[in-house]
């Protein structure tokens, strides 16, 4: 549980970070930005791999590029889910998705990504 909930706050930073460095993201109140975090935790858990199955003949052929697709298009579809969050363009939920990838990425450096007991 601990776990998840730093996840959730790893997340959350990330959504912060590309509200902050992209014109095309907003997130309109910290109450947004955590239940967004949440919701695209949930995405990223439960649709995404779903999406990665069903695509994955075009990920092969694309070599792994239509990956990055998918990633924006959870990121925009977790947009969806709020009045407060929006994203103006395909390249804004691709550039968030990054975003977010890459503070995930490092914080998971800093902290330590602990699986398990």
């Amino acid at each position: 549980m601990t776990s998840f909930v730093i996840r959730v706050i790893v997340t959350g930073l990330g959504l912060w970070v590309a509200d902050w460095l992209l014109d095309g993201i907003s997130i309109g109140s910290p109450t947004t930005l955590v239940l967004a975090a949440l919701v695209l935790g949930i995405l990223n858990a439960v649709i995404k791999p779903l999406l990665f199955w069903l695509t994955l003949p075009l990920t092969v052929i694309t070599l792994g590029i239509f990956v990055l697709v998918l990633n924006a298009a959870v990121f925009g579809l977790a947009a969806a889910f709020f009045s407060g969050f929006t994203v103006a363009s395909f390249w804004s939920a691709m550039g968030g998705a990054l975003i977010v990838s890459l503070v995930s990425w490092v914080a998971s450096w800093f902290i330590g990504d602990k699986k398990g007991g």
